[in-house]
This record gives structure tokens, sequence and C-alpha cells, in this order.
């Protein structure tokens, strides 16, 4: 991995983690300051607060930033992008609400319309994952109890350091377990409990997980999980990480209707229904 992707990734990392920590603050205070964006769903302090942290510390690349507030940039000016960060700085906003840990910090690298690197942190558990997929995709729990990755040494060594205490994903998983699908813990849909349905007639003895954020995908990363079948709306920073390291480590991200890759920095920033499966 050649060094300037390293140094773009430990930052998104450093970043994540940052912007994690300013968001534990206010879900561990009295008021979240709760907001109400155009389509009725929640902004809180803890979104713009995490938002203005990772918009400063990518800043410094020149790579353009795709985030929920610049969704508006014309598809015009956004497809001579070559590459591009797509930003999600709280994942989960109505988990974060129901105070249930449930939520994410995503930063991916798109390029060329394909997601390429992916960091998820997890404030309230302190756990992080991170994947390039010309490196692999990785886990660490606890991470800031390995204090490595500060600010203010993000070196190359740095990355190195951090890949040697990460534990590779797939992770190792019981061979007898049942046939295990994610789903969403506030969008469930009509479509996504007939899906179930078919997985139980297909494999028998199917075990149905619910979570919120990007942890499905991630849990699908991990192998706890075979399959997230997404029937439902989602936007392009509500995937893009999760993609990455889904890739990274041997899984898919396919379209629904088509089989096709997930693709990025389309004109309509919406995603089709779309499936994560490992093979």
């Amino acid at each position: 991995m050649i060094e300037k992707r390293a140094i773009w990734l430990q930052t998104a990392i450093t970043s994540a983690v940052e912007a994690g920590g300013a968001i534990l603050e206010v879900y561990n205070s009295a008021d979240m300051g709760v907001e109400k964006k155009a389509d009725n769903s929640p902004l809180t302090l803890a979104d713009r607060r995490s938002h203005d942290i990772i918009m400063a510390d990518l800043a410094g690349f020149g790579i353009p930033i795709l985030s929920e507030e610049g969704r508006n940039i014309p598809f015009a000016e956004r497809k001579q992008w070559p590459r591009m960060w797509i930003v999600d700085p709280l994942d989960g906003t109505k988990e974060f609400i129901k105070r249930n840990g449930e939520f994410t910090v995503n930063i991916a690298l798109a390029e060329a319309g394909r997601s390429t690197m992916g960091v998820i942190y997890v404030p309230a558990s302190d756990t992080l994952y991170f994947a390039d997929l010309d490196l692999g995709a990785f886990k660490i729990d606890a991470y800031q109890k390995i204090g490595i990755g500060e600010k203010k040494s993000i070196e190359m060594d740095n990355l190195k350091s951090l890949v040697k205490k990460a534990v590779r994903m797939p992770l190792r998983q019981k061979k007898d377990r049942s046939f295990t699908i994610m789903g969403s813990r506030s969008h469930a849909t009509p479509e996504l409990e007939a899906y179930v349905e078919t997985m139980r007639n297909q494999y028998g003895e199917v075990e149905f997980i619910s979570s919120g954020s990007s942890l499905k995908i991630c849990l699908v990363a991990e192998g706890r999980a075979d399959i997230y079948p997404r029937l439902g709306p989602t936007m392009e920073w509500d995937t893009a990480a999760g993609q990455a390291i889904a890739v990274a480590s041997g899984a898919q991200v396919v379209r629904h209707d088509d089989g096709r890759v997930l693709a990025y920095n389309k004109e309509n920033l919406l995603n089709p229904w779309f499936v994560v499966k490992r093979p």
C-alpha cells in the first residue's frame, strides 16, 4: 500500500474517532439538540459537531467531500471528480436518539464510482472497522486503549502498527451456526419480511438480527451474518464505507434487481435496493 493512501486511511481513522468522541459528549448530555430536516428526519447537535470535525480533517488532501450537507452539488460538477470522500458523520441518528448505542461514524473514499476505502467507528463500544481494497478489512475492539494514530503524528508507520493490533476479517466463526440475516431496526418493510420468509423456506432454521446504522454491513463483513438485504431507501453516504469494508473482507455488495455492484457518485445519490452477502 503506497504511503499516500496509507496516510489517507490513517487520517480517516483518527478523524472518525475524534468525531466519535464529540458525538459521545452530546450522547451523554441531557440535551441532544434534536431538530427536523426538510424530509422530517432527525438532526442532532452531534451530527453537526461530527460533520465539522471530519470536514476540517479531510480538507487538506484536495479531494472533494460528499455528505448529506453537499447533496445539492450539481452532477455536472461531481462527475468530473476522479475520487471523492463520502461521509456520514452520524449514521443511525434514530438509534442515537433512542440511546441504544447502534450508531456509527462513516468515512469512505470512492474512486471512479467504486468504494475503495472505508472507516466505520462505533463510539458507544469504541469499535473500529477499517479497510482498503488493496490492504484488506480489519476490526479493532477497544481502539482507544491501543494508543496509536493520534492526529499529531499521522504517518504510514501508524497504520502498519494499527494493522498489527487488529484482527483481519472475516473472523473465524462457529461452523454449526444458523443461516443469519441482518435487518434494519428502524426501517423494517413488508418486502424484508417476505425475503426472510423465503430464506426460511430455503435454509430451514434462520436467525434474524436487527441492528441500526452500518453495523449490519459490518456483521456480514465479520462473518457473523451471512446476508443483509436492504429492501428500502438508502443514500450513498449510508453505504460507501460499509461497502469497502465488506468487499475487502471477501463479501459482495450488489444491487437487488440485477446483481451489479453498487456504484457511487451517481447522478441520483439514492441507492437502489441492494444485498450484502458472503460467498
